[in-house]
């Protein structure tokens, strides 16, 4: 007896949403195929599957892992269905280059909620190739291969979006429904209802939670945001019916209760928002807005939260958040940077090196080429949740690169058995700084456990250096601590103290008792602005009592430059001199341990060389 042919799933886009789908698919028995463009996610889906948690609980493991769309098509992967699970500004790029994917018996799934999203996908593979999937679950990432599952309120909707493959919904929800992943098949003006009804929800609470940096439990147990959430509704409720879509009378408190479930959750909108990514507000309020034109219906709170979104992300006020010093965007990775927009493809034949620098708050990796450009930045939290995080940066970075010598640096330097040899991070500033500002020169490195201050001779050379290893007074963790004590925005500090002509600072180094001398200014009535400038005041103080050399050009690096810069204002003043803030300046040790990595092997491959004409003669 023929047994019956596993059905393929291929599935672009492996955020929260396609993770768990995945998951579900293979469950059930088909055959799955993920596109993965992360390549730390990609090592870790292939070494260690994906894990759910919360709601649904488990690991799976895939066979067939691709790093690209490309990999897809040159590996010529059949396939039944293709799922886009992606962001809706990424669609279109995305479903052009699987177009050669495309035959005319493949079913293109639409899982992105959102009004109209699926019309992005119309101009590519036509609309009686699509089926439209309304999501009714959700999760946050707690690492790139594991995804807690916050909530499912099925069931999820599935239709064709002009009833012309009816039969391809029915059979892909059955797949789902056979292993508890409810959803219903349903007509194309069904579909319509529920897309509308499902964004509605969605532009309720999205921009609300990423403009307030509240979860959705936050915002629902406040009385002032529930009214303000029950008139964005209302607005787009009038919309919607002036579209014909018509809801019953009670839509709105259902609602509000449908809201209420959502659970100690950030809206995957509120945490791009929240990141400063690029956000899908056109697709939600903006839809509501865009339609409420059409019909001349007025959707001022709709309007103003699309408008506010993507004012915070085009000027990256999302990011100045609050968080420690030392980890100024407390839980946030930065994503490593190409500085061309070439891929870093391009680097595998050529000759590169890695410098890697493990400090207190942050480990940093930088890539350099033979020129000593940078080719690729990151920076990973030192106490990330996933230990083994930084193993996955290193399996991307020797998989993008040709790394032909490595060198680490900082704290934990001697504990980083990837790395070919290690150096001192004093070292490895003066070569960071070098590569730029050669000769003479006095670096000031202000970092979140301690301050240094190294001295170069013309020849780039390390000839002294202080530090205040003593204690962290003046140092990153001090201003966070001592700011959050103060009530004070870490993020918003230095555009406060540029505000300030105050010239008091702490009298007390010590950070127990700087914390009590912060509350007695604030008992004393001193403005927020002015206390913002008394600490930096303080950590200027610190920084002048280290012994700096006259007539030398002075330059200022770490992690607290980076995210204060008013601080070099203030040591300008106080020194009378101008102070120089290199580009990047968390990343010049990092920088500095690469230059010296590939120092070392260039030495060794002249020994090399010389060795080998010495053995030919």
């Amino acid at each position: 007896m023929n047994q019956k042919k596993k059905i393929r799933v291929a599935i672009v886009g492996v955020g929260p949403v396609g993770m768990i789908m995945a998951v579900k698919l293979k469950e059930a028995g088909c055959e799955v195929i993920l596109c993965v463009r992360n390549k730390i996610k990609l090592n870790l889906i292939k070494s260690e599957g994906i894990t759910l948690e919360g709601v649904m609980e488990s690991t799976t493991f895939f066979d067939e892992v691709y790093g690209s769309i490309e990999e897809l098509i040159e590996a010529k992967v059949q396939m039944d269905y293709l799922v886009f699970s992606l962001k809706s500004y990424q669609i279109e790029k995305a479903a052009q280059q699987a177009l050669k994917l495309s035959d005319g018996e493949l079913t293109v799934v639409s899982a992105q909620n959102g009004i109209d999203v699926e019309q992005l996908l119309i101009p590519v593979f036509g609309s009686d190739r699509i089926l439209r999937m309304v999501i009714n679950y959700a999760g946050n990432l707690s690492a790139p291969n594991v995804v807690k599952v916050t909530f499912f309120t099925p069931p999820n909707y599935l239709g064709s979006i002009d009833d012309n493959r009816s039969e391809k919904a029915e059979e892909f929800a059955e797949i789902l429904n056979s292993v508890e992943l409810h959803t219903k098949a349903i007509d194309s003006f069904e579909l319509l209802k529920r897309t509308w009804e499902k964004t509605i929800l969605n532009s309720s609470l999205s921009a609300l939670c990423g403009v307030g940096r509240l979860t959705m439990a936050e915002a629902m147990a406040d009385p002032d945001t529930v009214e303000l959430i029950e008139q964005i509704i209302n607005e787009a409720v009038i919309v919607a019916e002036a579209e014909k879509i018509k809801f019953p009378d009670d839509f709105i408190r259902r609602c509000m209760r449908y809201l209420k479930k959502g659970g100690n959750h950030f809206p995957s909108l509120a945490g791009d928002v929240i990141n400063n990514r690029q956000t899908e507000i056109d697709y939600f309020n903006g839809k509501i807005v865009e339609y409420g034109k059409k019909h001349y219906v007025r959707t001022s709170l709709n309007l103003a939260f699309t408008n506010m979104v993507k004012a915070m992300t085009n000027k990256n006020i999302a990011s100045r958040i609050p968080g420690a010093a030392g980890s100024f965007a407390r839980g946030i990775i930065k994503k490593g940077i190409v500085k061309d927009k070439k891929s870093s493809v391009i680097y595998q034949g050529g000759d590169c090196f890695l410098g890697v620098d493990l400090g207190s708050a942050y480990i940093k990796f930088t890539v350099i080429d033979e020129k000593q450009n940078v080719v690729f930045r990151y920076t990973l939290q030192t106490l990330n949740r996933d230990r083994l995080a930084h193993r996955q940066v290193m399996k991307a970075i020797h998989t993008d690169f040709d790394i032909k010598y490595s060198c680490a640096t900082g704290y934990g330097r001697k504990h980083f058995i990837e790395s070919d040899i290690i150096k001192t991070e004093i070292n490895c500033a003066a070569a960071g700084v070098s590569r730029d500002i050669s000769g003479e020169k006095t670096i000031i490195d202000i970092g979140g456990e301690d301050i240094k201050v190294i001295h170069c001779d013309e020849n780039n050379q390390v000839t002294n250096f202080y530090m205040n290893d003593k204690c962290a007074a003046g140092t990153g963790s001090f201003l966070s601590e001592i700011a959050e004590r103060a009530e004070v925005d870490v993020s918003e500090m230095s555009r406060l103290a540029a505000n300030s002509v105050y010239d008091k600072e702490l009298n007390s180094f010590c950070t127990v008792f700087a914390k009590t001398e912060i509350m007695q200014w604030i008992f004393d009535g001193i403005s927020i602005e002015d206390i913002s400038r008394g600490i930096y005041l303080s950590i200027a103080g610190k920084v002048a009592k280290m012994k700096l050399l006259p007539d030398v050009p002075t330059v200022m690096i770490g992690g607290v430059i980076a995210n204060h810069p008013y601080l070099g204002s203030l040591l300008h003043e106080k020194f009378n001199r101008e102070i120089t803030i290199v580009d990047e300046p968390q990343h010049t040790v990092s920088l500095g341990a690469a230059i010296i990595a590939q120092k070392h092997w260039m030495k060794k491959q002249y020994k090399k060389s010389n060795q080998e004409k010495i053995e030919v003669k």
